[in-house]
């Protein structure tokens, strides 16, 4: 099986090594295709980050691999000259909307089920946006694949957790994603989906949603375990930013407002996924409750 490369590899027919323009906290993230800020960092899990370089100011900068053609330009483009300079790739079928993550096979095949996925899943959520930002939503899809990719080289698991959020909140049914993915993608999918219980709302089931999840979650695969520990880190992640930046005022965006029924779930979340304490990523989702719920960085 051929996974998400390892950051800091050498790919095959890369164009060219690009420092990621910042201006004014912003950056353009060939790997969402957005223009984006320092706060939502994706590198550090992404296959495209290089590493990083000191810029004349002395501040890190990171490198991305960038699997298009160089602007030939000398000097750095602006976040969103550099957007538009990739819009227009693409437009012209220079390029696609993505960067292609994976390598050739040794036959020089591409492990193209990931790839599929994300498109897929850029299309289907095309419009929404994250909460609380104006970010596209794909950079959580995205996000959770690249820490799946961390935990597993199955590839049906990585397209999985680009998929995740699919069928909860888009119009694609589980069966959509069975015909198009087949039934090991679609079976992982469904465990992460909740019934939205439509014509409901959000803030009356979201007690009984998560208790379903938790139940059904708890009996899982390793793999869809990995997905979920995948998608809360994600989570967890942008509400450490938010915790970081406004305190405790942190659920006000969310359907369930009660910091203590959070705080239940999310604990709730680190002990059916116990069995995953062997990876470094069930640490790092621990070590952000602490910060959230305990005040302890």
């Amino acid at each position: 099986m051929s996974s998400l490369p390892e950051k800091n590899t050498s790919f095959r027919n890369t164009a060219f090594v690009h420092d990621a323009a910042m201006e004014n906290g912003e950056y353009y993230c060939r790997a969402i295709n957005a223009v984006t800020d320092n706060e939502h960092v994706l590198c550090h899990d992404c296959p495209l980050f290089a590493g990083f370089s000191s810029d004349e100011k002395g501040e890190e900068v990171a490198q991305c691999f960038y699997f298009d053609i160089s602007s030939g330009e000398d000097r750095h483009l602006s976040p969103e000259e550099e957007k538009t300079r990739i819009d227009g790739l693409i437009s012209a079928g220079l390029t696609s909307e993505f960067p292609k993550y994976l390598l050739d096979d040794e036959q020089g095949r591409r492990f193209s089920v990931i790839e599929d996925a994300i498109c897929f899943a850029a299309e289907a959520h095309k419009g929404s946006v994250r909460k609380g930002n104006k970010l596209p939503y794909i950079i959580h899809p995205i996000e959770t694949m690249m820490l799946t990719a961390r935990m597993t080289n199955d590839n049906d698991v990585i397209a999985a957790a680009a998929l995740h959020d699919v069928v909860e909140d888009t119009k694609y049914t589980e069966e959509d994603m069975r015909k198009r993915f087949g039934d090991r993608i679609a079976s992982l999918i469904a465990m992460e989906s909740e019934n939205k219980r439509e014509g409901q709302s959000k803030e009356s089931t979201w007690r009984i949603r998560k208790e379903e999840s938790l139940a059904r979650e708890k009996d899982a695969p390793r793999e869809a375990k990995i997905i979920m520990l995948a998608d809360k880190i994600s989570n967890m992640r942008a509400t450490v930013r938010d915790y970081r930046a406004n305190g405790k005022n942190i659920w006000d965006k969310f359907n369930m407002k009660d910091p203590k029924e959070q705080e239940w779930y999310y604990r709730g979340v680190a002990e059916v996924l116990s069995d995953l304490k062997d990876l470094p990523q069930y640490e790092e989702y621990l070590s952000m409750l602490r910060e959230v719920f305990e005040g302890k960085s």
